[in-house]
Protein backbone atom coordinates (compact mmCIF):
# COMPACT_ATOMS: atom_id res chain seq x y z
CA UNK A 1 0.00 0.00 0.00
CA UNK A 2 1.99 3.57 -1.00
CA UNK A 3 1.70 6.41 1.64
CA UNK A 4 -1.17 8.08 0.84
CA UNK A 5 -0.34 11.34 1.99
CA UNK A 6 2.93 11.82 0.26
CA UNK A 7 0.51 10.42 -2.57
CA UNK A 8 -1.76 13.08 -2.51
CA UNK A 9 0.68 15.48 -2.66
CA UNK A 10 1.97 14.51 -5.25
CA UNK A 11 -1.63 14.64 -7.32
CA UNK A 12 -2.38 17.39 -5.82
CA UNK A 13 0.35 19.52 -7.30
CA UNK A 14 0.06 17.64 -10.85
CA UNK A 15 -3.42 18.54 -10.63
CA UNK A 16 -2.84 21.94 -9.29
CA UNK A 17 -0.78 23.45 -12.10
CA UNK A 18 -1.60 20.73 -15.02
CA UNK A 19 -1.67 20.47 -18.61
CA UNK A 20 -3.50 22.96 -20.50
CA UNK A 21 -4.26 21.64 -23.90
CA UNK A 22 -6.22 25.45 -25.03
CA UNK A 23 -3.01 27.14 -23.99
CA UNK A 24 -0.93 24.33 -26.80
CA UNK A 25 -3.87 24.80 -29.58
CA UNK A 26 -2.72 26.37 -32.40
CA UNK A 27 -3.56 30.24 -33.57
CA UNK A 28 -6.52 29.80 -35.96
CA UNK A 29 -8.62 26.71 -34.13
CA UNK A 30 -11.51 28.25 -33.28
CA UNK A 31 -12.38 28.86 -29.03
CA UNK A 32 -15.58 28.55 -27.79
CA UNK A 33 -16.93 30.93 -25.02
CA UNK A 34 -15.59 28.61 -22.61
CA UNK A 35 -12.51 28.98 -24.04
CA UNK A 36 -12.22 25.00 -25.35
CA UNK A 37 -10.05 24.82 -28.66
CA UNK A 38 -11.75 23.77 -31.93
CA UNK A 39 -9.89 22.56 -35.08
CA UNK A 40 -10.22 24.17 -38.11
CA UNK A 41 -8.84 21.69 -40.04
CA UNK A 42 -8.66 17.24 -39.67
CA UNK A 43 -4.68 17.68 -39.93
CA UNK A 44 -4.72 20.61 -37.41
CA UNK A 45 -2.50 19.93 -33.74
CA UNK A 46 -4.11 21.08 -31.31
CA UNK A 47 -1.62 19.84 -28.85
CA UNK A 48 1.89 18.41 -28.54
CA UNK A 49 1.97 15.46 -26.49
CA UNK A 50 4.56 15.14 -24.30
CA UNK A 51 7.58 12.23 -25.01
CA UNK A 52 8.16 10.24 -21.74
CA UNK A 53 11.95 8.93 -20.92
CA UNK A 54 12.25 5.49 -20.50
CA UNK A 55 12.60 2.23 -23.05
CA UNK A 56 10.54 2.76 -26.49
CA UNK A 57 9.54 -0.96 -26.19
CA UNK A 58 7.95 -0.64 -23.09
CA UNK A 59 6.45 2.59 -23.78
CA UNK A 60 4.64 0.77 -26.65
CA UNK A 61 3.70 -1.99 -24.83
CA UNK A 62 1.95 0.02 -22.28
CA UNK A 63 0.45 2.14 -24.95
CA UNK A 64 -0.93 -1.07 -26.64
CA UNK A 65 -2.13 -2.63 -23.03
CA UNK A 66 -4.10 0.26 -22.33
CA UNK A 67 -5.77 0.35 -25.61
CA UNK A 68 -6.72 -3.27 -25.14
CA UNK A 69 -8.37 -2.33 -21.36
CA UNK A 70 -10.27 0.40 -22.65
CA UNK A 71 -11.51 -1.39 -25.58
CA UNK A 72 -12.02 -4.33 -23.16
CA UNK A 73 -14.11 -1.38 -20.63
CA UNK A 74 -16.01 -0.13 -23.88
CA UNK A 75 -17.55 -3.79 -24.50
CA UNK A 76 -18.33 -4.51 -20.71
CA UNK A 77 -18.59 -1.13 -18.88
CA UNK A 78 -20.95 -2.28 -16.17
CA UNK A 79 -18.20 -5.09 -14.79
CA UNK A 80 -17.05 -3.34 -11.82
CA UNK A 81 -13.44 -5.27 -11.37
CA UNK A 82 -12.64 -3.97 -15.03
CA UNK A 83 -13.72 -1.05 -14.33
CA UNK A 84 -11.61 -0.03 -10.83
CA UNK A 85 -8.67 -1.55 -12.78
CA UNK A 86 -8.78 0.90 -15.27
CA UNK A 87 -9.13 3.45 -12.73
CA UNK A 88 -6.66 2.87 -11.04
CA UNK A 89 -4.35 2.34 -13.83
CA UNK A 90 -5.36 6.15 -14.84
CA UNK A 91 -4.63 7.22 -11.20
CA UNK A 92 -0.92 6.01 -11.24
CA UNK A 93 -0.09 7.12 -14.87
CA UNK A 94 -1.69 10.85 -13.85
CA UNK A 95 0.97 10.43 -10.92
CA UNK A 96 3.93 9.67 -12.74
CA UNK A 97 3.57 11.99 -15.37
CA UNK A 98 1.57 14.88 -13.70
CA UNK A 99 -1.29 14.59 -16.44
CA UNK A 100 -4.35 15.71 -14.76
CA UNK A 101 -6.08 14.36 -17.87
CA UNK A 102 -6.14 10.99 -16.07
CA UNK A 103 -8.78 12.04 -13.64
CA UNK A 104 -11.16 11.95 -16.05
CA UNK A 105 -10.24 9.03 -17.45
CA UNK A 106 -10.83 7.34 -14.07
CA UNK A 107 -14.50 9.16 -13.85
CA UNK A 108 -15.10 7.73 -17.51
CA UNK A 109 -14.47 4.50 -16.72
CA UNK A 110 -16.68 4.52 -13.15
CA UNK A 111 -19.50 6.12 -15.04
CA UNK A 112 -22.38 3.83 -14.20
CA UNK A 113 -21.48 4.35 -10.46
CA UNK A 114 -19.90 7.72 -10.44
CA UNK A 115 -23.00 9.75 -9.51
CA UNK A 116 -24.72 7.68 -7.30
CA UNK A 117 -25.45 8.28 -4.25
CA UNK A 118 -24.11 5.28 -2.33
CA UNK A 119 -21.78 3.74 -4.87
CA UNK A 120 -20.14 0.51 -4.47
CA UNK A 121 -17.33 1.49 -1.10
CA UNK A 122 -14.05 1.12 -3.96
CA UNK A 123 -15.61 3.18 -6.33
CA UNK A 124 -16.57 5.83 -3.38
CA UNK A 125 -13.13 5.83 -1.98
CA UNK A 126 -12.01 6.25 -5.65
CA UNK A 127 -14.25 8.86 -6.13
CA UNK A 128 -12.79 10.85 -2.63
CA UNK A 129 -9.12 10.30 -4.18
CA UNK A 130 -10.26 11.76 -7.20
CA UNK A 131 -11.81 14.81 -5.31
CA UNK A 132 -9.05 15.31 -3.32
CA UNK A 133 -6.77 15.52 -6.47
CA UNK A 134 -9.10 17.98 -7.58
CA UNK A 135 -8.66 19.62 -3.96
CA UNK A 136 -12.73 19.68 -3.67
CA UNK A 137 -11.53 18.80 -0.21
CA UNK A 138 -15.04 18.49 1.38
CA UNK A 139 -16.70 16.40 -1.22
CA UNK A 140 -13.73 13.94 -0.42
CA UNK A 141 -14.10 14.07 2.82
CA UNK A 142 -17.64 13.38 2.57
CA UNK A 143 -17.47 10.36 0.65
CA UNK A 144 -14.64 9.09 3.07
CA UNK A 145 -16.88 9.40 6.05
CA UNK A 146 -19.43 7.72 4.88
CA UNK A 147 -16.98 4.75 4.02
CA UNK A 148 -15.66 4.69 7.56
CA UNK A 149 -19.45 5.25 8.95
CA UNK A 150 -20.11 1.77 6.92
CA UNK A 151 -20.53 -1.10 9.34
CA UNK A 152 -19.43 -3.58 6.36
CA UNK A 153 -16.81 -2.12 4.04
CA UNK A 154 -13.71 -4.80 3.14
CA UNK A 155 -11.13 -4.29 5.71
CA UNK A 156 -8.53 -3.05 2.89
CA UNK A 157 -11.46 -0.20 1.68
CA UNK A 158 -11.66 1.22 5.35
CA UNK A 159 -7.00 0.96 5.95
CA UNK A 160 -6.67 3.31 2.62
CA UNK A 161 -10.26 5.18 3.31
CA UNK A 162 -7.97 6.09 6.73
CA UNK A 163 -4.90 7.02 5.39
CA UNK A 164 -6.35 9.23 2.63
CA UNK A 165 -8.76 10.78 5.02
CA UNK A 166 -5.82 11.63 7.31
CA UNK A 167 -3.77 12.72 4.38
CA UNK A 168 -6.45 15.52 3.38
CA UNK A 169 -6.93 15.91 6.80
CA UNK A 170 -3.27 16.72 7.24
CA UNK A 171 -3.03 19.13 3.96
CA UNK A 172 -5.78 21.08 5.29
CA UNK A 173 -3.61 21.31 8.68
CA UNK A 174 -6.06 19.43 10.68
CA UNK A 175 -3.47 17.59 12.55
CA UNK A 176 -5.48 16.35 14.95
CA UNK A 177 -8.30 14.44 12.98
CA UNK A 178 -5.00 13.46 10.78
CA UNK A 179 -3.39 11.89 13.67
CA UNK A 180 -6.51 10.14 15.23
CA UNK A 181 -7.17 8.30 12.18
CA UNK A 182 -3.43 7.48 11.87
CA UNK A 183 -3.70 6.08 14.89
CA UNK A 184 -7.23 4.29 14.36
CA UNK A 185 -5.00 2.70 11.32
CA UNK A 186 -2.73 1.04 13.55
CA UNK A 187 -4.93 -1.16 15.74
CA UNK A 188 -4.66 -4.38 16.20
CA UNK A 189 -7.88 -5.28 13.81
CA UNK A 190 -6.13 -4.08 10.76
CA UNK A 191 -3.16 -6.49 11.19
CA UNK A 192 -4.65 -9.02 8.86
CA UNK A 193 -3.65 -6.86 5.90
CA UNK A 194 0.12 -7.57 6.90
CA UNK A 195 2.56 -5.34 8.33
CA UNK A 196 3.05 -3.01 5.82
CA UNK A 197 -0.22 -1.28 7.05
CA UNK A 198 0.83 -0.89 10.28
CA UNK A 199 4.42 0.93 8.72
CA UNK A 200 2.48 3.35 6.88
CA UNK A 201 0.66 4.17 10.22
CA UNK A 202 3.86 4.79 12.21
CA UNK A 203 5.39 6.71 9.36
CA UNK A 204 2.33 9.00 9.35
CA UNK A 205 2.36 9.51 12.88
CA UNK A 206 6.16 10.44 12.86
CA UNK A 207 5.34 12.78 10.04
CA UNK A 208 2.60 14.43 12.02
CA UNK A 209 4.82 14.39 14.83
CA UNK A 210 7.60 16.45 12.81
CA UNK A 211 5.11 18.84 11.74
CA UNK A 212 4.66 19.58 15.66
CA UNK A 213 8.34 20.40 16.50
CA UNK A 214 9.39 17.08 17.23
CA UNK A 215 11.76 16.54 14.02
CA UNK A 216 14.54 14.87 15.84
CA UNK A 217 12.52 11.68 17.15
CA UNK A 218 10.40 11.46 13.78
CA UNK A 219 13.69 11.41 11.91
CA UNK A 220 14.91 8.24 13.79
CA UNK A 221 11.44 7.03 13.90
CA UNK A 222 11.15 7.04 9.86
CA UNK A 223 15.00 5.96 9.64
CA UNK A 224 14.03 2.89 11.68
CA UNK A 225 11.25 2.13 9.36
CA UNK A 226 13.47 2.74 5.93
CA UNK A 227 16.13 0.10 7.11
CA UNK A 228 18.79 2.89 7.62
CA UNK A 229 21.67 3.21 9.69
CA UNK A 230 20.69 6.43 11.51
CA UNK A 231 18.37 9.46 9.85
CA UNK A 232 21.37 10.61 7.09
CA UNK A 233 21.76 7.37 5.78
CA UNK A 234 19.11 6.57 2.60
CA UNK A 235 18.80 3.08 3.58
CA UNK A 236 16.26 0.49 1.39
CA UNK A 237 12.93 2.15 1.48
CA UNK A 238 9.71 2.39 -0.99
CA UNK A 239 10.16 6.24 -2.62
CA UNK A 240 7.14 7.35 -0.70
CA UNK A 241 9.52 6.64 2.42
CA UNK A 242 12.34 8.44 1.33
CA UNK A 243 10.68 11.22 0.23
CA UNK A 244 8.98 11.88 3.51
CA UNK A 245 12.76 11.37 5.16
CA UNK A 246 13.63 14.30 2.45
CA UNK A 247 11.37 16.61 3.05
CA UNK A 248 11.71 16.65 6.69
CA UNK A 249 15.58 16.85 6.39
CA UNK A 250 14.60 19.78 4.11
CA UNK A 251 12.37 21.43 6.88
CA UNK A 252 15.33 20.80 9.58
CA UNK A 253 18.07 22.84 6.98
CA UNK A 254 19.93 19.41 7.16
CA UNK A 255 22.00 18.41 3.76
CA UNK A 256 21.12 14.68 4.11
CA UNK A 257 17.75 16.06 2.01
CA UNK A 258 19.38 15.64 -1.12
CA UNK A 259 20.89 11.77 -1.04
CA UNK A 260 17.37 11.34 0.36
CA UNK A 261 15.25 13.13 -2.24
CA UNK A 262 17.43 11.11 -5.03
CA UNK A 263 17.14 7.63 -2.98
CA UNK A 264 12.89 8.56 -3.44
CA UNK A 265 13.51 9.50 -7.11
CA UNK A 266 15.18 6.25 -7.93
CA UNK A 267 12.31 4.24 -6.42
CA UNK A 268 9.16 6.56 -7.77
CA UNK A 269 10.44 8.92 -10.48
CA UNK A 270 7.31 10.76 -10.45
CA UNK A 271 6.01 14.32 -11.37
CA UNK A 272 6.07 15.28 -7.69
CA UNK A 273 9.48 13.85 -6.64
CA UNK A 274 10.93 15.49 -9.60
CA UNK A 275 9.48 18.46 -8.61
CA UNK A 276 10.79 18.76 -4.84
CA UNK A 277 13.81 17.39 -5.65
CA UNK A 278 14.62 20.28 -8.06
CA UNK A 279 13.52 22.77 -5.22
CA UNK A 280 15.60 21.84 -3.02
CA UNK A 281 18.79 22.07 -5.68
CA UNK A 282 16.69 25.79 -6.46
CA UNK A 283 17.34 26.32 -2.72
CA UNK A 284 20.77 25.19 -2.80
CA UNK A 285 21.63 27.22 -6.17
CA UNK A 286 22.45 23.84 -8.41
CA UNK A 287 20.29 25.62 -11.08
CA UNK A 288 22.33 23.31 -14.16
CA UNK A 289 21.52 20.65 -11.99
CA UNK A 290 17.70 21.59 -12.08
CA UNK A 291 18.01 21.84 -15.94
CA UNK A 292 19.51 18.24 -16.20
CA UNK A 293 17.57 16.27 -14.08
CA UNK A 294 14.15 18.00 -15.83
CA UNK A 295 15.04 17.73 -19.33
CA UNK A 296 12.14 16.59 -21.55
CA UNK A 297 9.68 16.38 -18.87
CA UNK A 298 8.70 20.07 -19.89
CA UNK A 299 5.29 19.23 -20.49
CA UNK A 300 4.17 19.82 -16.61
CA UNK A 301 3.49 22.82 -15.59
CA UNK A 302 5.19 22.11 -12.42
CA UNK A 303 8.08 21.22 -14.39
CA UNK A 304 8.07 23.86 -16.86
CA UNK A 305 7.92 26.03 -13.99
CA UNK A 306 11.32 24.93 -12.33
CA UNK A 307 13.22 24.89 -15.51
CA UNK A 308 11.97 28.91 -16.05
CA UNK A 309 13.27 29.61 -12.73
CA UNK A 310 16.55 27.88 -13.37
CA UNK A 311 17.07 29.93 -16.87
CA UNK A 312 16.35 33.38 -15.24
CA UNK A 313 19.06 32.13 -12.66
CA UNK A 314 21.74 30.99 -15.03
CA UNK A 315 21.03 33.13 -17.79
CA UNK A 316 18.76 36.19 -16.59
CA UNK A 317 15.46 37.68 -17.23
CA UNK A 318 16.02 39.10 -20.44
CA UNK A 319 16.75 35.51 -21.99
CA UNK A 320 15.00 34.05 -25.30
CA UNK A 321 14.78 30.61 -23.27
CA UNK A 322 13.90 32.48 -19.70
CA UNK A 323 11.04 34.43 -21.48
CA UNK A 324 9.69 31.57 -23.96
CA UNK A 325 9.16 29.30 -20.79
CA UNK A 326 7.59 31.75 -18.76
CA UNK A 327 5.38 33.09 -21.40
CA UNK A 328 4.23 29.68 -22.11
CA UNK A 329 3.53 29.07 -18.31
CA UNK A 330 1.99 32.21 -18.41
CA UNK A 331 -0.17 30.90 -21.10
CA UNK A 332 -0.96 27.74 -19.54
CA UNK A 333 -1.99 29.60 -15.98
CA UNK A 334 -4.49 32.00 -18.13
CA UNK A 335 -5.76 28.49 -19.80
CA UNK A 336 -6.32 27.44 -16.31
CA UNK A 337 -8.14 30.63 -14.96
CA UNK A 338 -11.03 30.24 -18.59
CA UNK A 339 -11.55 26.84 -17.58
CA UNK A 340 -12.46 27.91 -13.62
CA UNK A 341 -9.59 26.08 -12.34
CA UNK A 342 -7.58 28.35 -9.31
CA UNK A 343 -6.96 25.70 -7.38
CA UNK A 344 -3.21 26.44 -8.43
CA UNK A 345 -1.98 29.85 -6.25
CA UNK A 346 1.19 27.73 -4.67
CA UNK A 347 2.54 27.65 -8.07
CA UNK A 348 1.00 30.55 -9.56
CA UNK A 349 2.64 32.68 -6.40
CA UNK A 350 6.18 31.53 -7.10
CA UNK A 351 5.41 32.35 -10.77
CA UNK A 352 4.75 36.11 -10.62
CA UNK A 353 7.06 36.71 -7.52
CA UNK A 354 10.24 34.95 -9.17
CA UNK A 355 9.42 36.17 -13.08
CA UNK A 356 7.21 38.31 -13.20
CA UNK A 357 8.38 40.49 -10.62
CA UNK A 358 5.09 41.26 -9.09
CA UNK A 359 5.17 40.62 -4.84
CA UNK A 360 1.83 41.75 -4.84
CA UNK A 361 0.05 39.71 -6.96
CA UNK A 362 2.27 36.92 -5.57
CA UNK A 363 1.12 37.45 -1.93
CA UNK A 364 -2.40 37.60 -3.22
CA UNK A 365 -1.79 33.97 -5.03
CA UNK A 366 -0.03 33.11 -1.42
CA UNK A 367 -2.92 34.39 0.42
CA UNK A 368 -5.41 32.61 -1.01
CA UNK A 369 -3.81 29.23 -0.76
CA UNK A 370 -3.14 29.48 2.68
CA UNK A 371 -7.24 29.75 2.72
CA UNK A 372 -7.31 26.38 1.28
CA UNK A 373 -4.48 24.47 2.54
CA UNK A 374 -1.48 24.60 5.24
CA UNK A 375 1.35 22.13 4.10
CA UNK A 376 4.86 23.42 5.10
CA UNK A 377 5.11 24.36 1.34
CA UNK A 378 2.33 26.62 1.72
CA UNK A 379 3.81 28.57 4.54
CA UNK A 380 6.93 28.97 3.13
CA UNK A 381 5.81 30.70 -0.09
CA UNK A 382 3.22 33.18 1.57
CA UNK A 383 6.35 34.37 4.36
CA UNK A 384 8.32 34.88 0.97
CA UNK A 385 5.61 36.62 -0.36
CA UNK A 386 4.82 38.50 2.21
CA UNK A 387 8.35 39.66 2.82
CA UNK A 388 8.90 40.36 -1.14
CA UNK A 389 5.81 42.59 -0.81
CA UNK A 390 7.19 44.80 2.09
CA UNK A 391 4.30 43.19 4.21
CA UNK A 392 5.71 40.45 6.51
CA UNK A 393 2.31 41.55 8.96
CA UNK A 394 0.60 39.55 6.15
CA UNK A 395 2.29 36.47 6.91
CA UNK A 396 1.41 36.53 10.72
CA UNK A 397 -1.60 33.49 9.81
CA UNK A 398 1.41 31.50 9.29
CA UNK A 399 2.91 32.59 12.51
CA UNK A 400 -0.42 31.85 14.25
CA UNK A 401 -0.65 28.18 12.83
CA UNK A 402 2.82 27.31 13.44
CA UNK A 403 2.53 28.96 17.34
CA UNK A 404 -0.49 26.52 17.54
CA UNK A 405 0.92 23.16 16.09
CA UNK A 406 4.69 24.21 16.79
CA UNK A 407 5.92 23.14 13.46
CA UNK A 408 9.01 24.53 12.28
CA UNK A 409 11.00 24.86 8.74
CA UNK A 410 14.44 26.27 7.76
CA UNK A 411 13.17 27.98 4.76
CA UNK A 412 11.11 29.86 6.81
CA UNK A 413 14.35 32.54 7.40
CA UNK A 414 12.82 34.32 4.82
CA UNK A 415 10.18 35.67 6.40
CA UNK A 416 12.30 37.96 8.54
CA UNK A 417 12.57 38.40 12.70
CA UNK A 418 8.98 37.09 12.96
CA UNK A 419 10.08 33.76 11.60
CA UNK A 420 12.98 33.37 14.46
CA UNK A 421 10.59 31.08 16.95
CA UNK A 422 9.79 28.73 13.99
CA UNK A 423 13.00 27.93 12.60
CA UNK A 424 15.10 24.22 13.29
CA UNK A 425 16.29 24.18 17.17
CA UNK A 426 19.78 24.42 17.43
CA UNK A 427 21.59 21.21 18.76
CA UNK A 428 20.69 19.59 22.21
CA UNK A 429 23.41 21.32 24.54
CA UNK A 430 23.55 24.66 23.33
CA UNK A 431 21.65 25.42 25.96
CA UNK A 432 22.12 29.57 24.77
CA UNK A 433 20.34 29.22 21.40
CA UNK A 434 17.65 27.09 23.29
CA UNK A 435 16.59 29.11 25.71
CA UNK A 436 17.19 32.45 22.58
CA UNK A 437 14.34 30.26 21.02
CA UNK A 438 12.18 29.23 23.66
CA UNK A 439 11.49 32.22 24.74
CA UNK A 440 9.53 33.54 22.22
CA UNK A 441 7.31 30.67 21.85
CA UNK A 442 6.71 30.91 25.69
CA UNK A 443 5.43 34.11 24.88
CA UNK A 444 3.37 33.11 22.17
CA UNK A 445 1.64 30.35 24.04
CA UNK A 446 -1.74 32.21 25.74
CA UNK A 447 -2.20 33.28 21.29
CA UNK A 448 -1.97 28.79 20.35
CA UNK A 449 -4.62 28.43 23.11
CA UNK A 450 -7.21 30.19 21.15
CA UNK A 451 -7.37 27.83 17.59
CA UNK A 452 -7.63 24.32 17.86
CA UNK A 453 -5.49 23.22 14.44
Amino acid sequence: MARVAALLRRLSLATVVGWSAAAASSPTSGTTAGGVATPARDDEIVEQLPAHLGDAAQRRAARTAERAQRAQLQAHPDALGLALQAARDALARGRRQGDPRELGTVEAALAPWWNLASPPPEVRLMRATVHQSQHAFQAALGDLDALLAAPAIPLAVRAQAELTRSGVQQVLGHLSDAEAGCRRLSQPGFLALGEGVRHNALACLAELASLRGREAPAAATLARLAGAASPDAAGDAPGWLQLMRAELAQRRGDASAGPLFVAALQSDPDVYTLCAYADWLLDARRHADVLALLKSHEAADPVLLRIALAERALYGAADARTRRDARTLGDRYDAALLRGDRSHGREQSRYELDLRGNPRAALALAQANWRVQHEPADAVVLARAAHAAGRDGAAEEVWRYLRETGGRDARLAIGGAAAAPFLPLPPAGDTQRDAQREAPRQAATPAANGTAS
